[in-house]
């Protein structure tokens, strides 16, 4: 009997192939037949997948948001029952930034996304689509640590969001070598150390831990250490 192909499967491989040419060359001139080289795949089994370079390129852009997603939820498990707010937030800031292979990965991918959604209807709506839903879950987890106490109620939480998301803006920054990796966590650090109320002048909370900045292992999450 024929070999059974997981399709799925195999559009994971393309994407991936795609993610790893976007990293060596960029996006500007990617071609399909180029990432069915690098997948090991003929031009048309890849075309067999996707009618085009744009289907192409929003689903590898999709499955990098997913892989970014499932790396997040498997940090906040990490962190155990009812995490604190400030390390989930660093927590999604971190895999947000190109500070370890996968990230990066995704990180680059994003970027090219960006570019094409800027020459593209269809795309822009998508991306900027997606984008508004990530915001909108960055909003929610600050307007609940207001609304918890953890972060003091004169705080606007739309202001909030739009500054914490604007860390992100650092990505630029750790590639072109301009600020070494460790300074941007040590920056995310301080501005969330400013954001949040310390748990010692917390009216009803336990003594808080203190957190420290430190670049997470390849393939992992970054998470604050505890002491």
């Amino acid at each position: 009997m024929p070999k059974q192909v997981d399709h799925r499967e195999r559009r994971e491989t393309i994407a991936r192939a795609l993610w790893r040419v976007v990293e060596r060359r960029g996006a500007v001139h990617l071609t399909m037949r180029e990432v069915a080289q690098e997948a090991g795949l003929s031009h048309g089994a890849v075309q067999h997948y996707f009618t085009s370079r744009e289907a192409m390129l929003t689903f590898a852009m999709d499955f990098a948001a997913e892989q970014t997603a499932l790396r997040v939820g498997r940090g906040v498990q990490e962190l155990g029952d009812r995490p604190h707010p400030r390390a989930v937030l660093r927590l999604m800031l971190t895999e947000m930034l190109p500070l370890h292979a996968d990230a990066r990965a995704t990180s680059r991918m994003s970027a090219a996304y960006v570019l094409e959604a800027l020459h593209d209807e269809s795309v822009h709506a998508r991306a900027r689509d997606g984008m508004l839903q990530g915001r909108a879950a960055v909003e929610r987890l600050v307007r609940q640590a207001i609304a918890d106490g953890h972060i003091s109620p004169d705080r606007d939480p739309v202001t909030e969001t739009n500054l914490l998301l604007a860390l992100t803006g650092f990505t630029p920054l750790i590639e072109l070598n301009v600020l070494d990796p460790q300074e941007v966590l040590t920056s995310v650090d301080r501005y969330l150390d400013r954001l949040f109320i310390q748990e010692e002048h917390r009216p009803g909370a336990k003594r808080g831990t203190g957190t420290t900045s430190r670049l997470p292992e390849p393939g992992t999450t970054a998470a604050p250490s505890r002491s």
